[in-house]
């Protein structure tokens, strides 16, 4: 899997304005605050599946109401298409439709 240049990041968080770019260019985070525990484990069991069916899987934080995200493709050493695919299938999931 290759590396995503620096030109091809920014045009593909233009799709994905709720992500942000790592100080080093490595990853990609966001948050989402859910309803509670229960609504917040159920958005992971659904991003969970998504993730093993496409056998990229992203780091997951959960603080009780609040799912943090982290996106890197770690044997490229960054970010690549796989990451991004993820991260829209991820806000589609959250309703956030590309516009």
């Amino acid at each position: 899997m290759t590396r995503l240049t620096a030109a091809e990041i920014a045009t593909g968080l233009e799709d994905l304005p709720n992500w942000t770019l790592s100080d080093d260019q490595t990853s990609i985070s966001t948050s989402f605050e859910l309803a509670d525990f229960v609504a917040a484990l159920d958005l992971v069991n659904q991003i969970g599946h998504e993730a093993e069916q496409r056998n990229h899987h992203p780091d997951i934080d959960i603080r009780w109401n609040t799912v943090t995200l982290v996106l890197s493709t770690h044997s490229a050493g960054g970010l690549t298409h796989k990451d991004l695919e993820l991260a829209r299938q991820i806000n589609e999931l959250m309703g956030l439709e590309e516009e």
